[in-house]
């Protein structure tokens, strides 16, 4: 019985938006708004 629940569940389940960025998220890389942040340097003039 509980097979057949999980067999109907399965079939309403929605594949995950952005799944080639779980390696990052689990490497600790921030994400804003669902982009990635980048830190750079900052360039000031000499």
């Amino acid at each position: 019985m509980v097979f057949k629940l999980v067999i109907a569940a399965a079939k309403t389940w929605r594949r995950l938006k952005g799944e080639n960025q779980l390696p990052k998220v689990v490497q600790g890389v921030i994400f804003r708004n669902g982009v990635e942040v980048i830190n750079t340097p900052a360039q000031n003039a000499a």
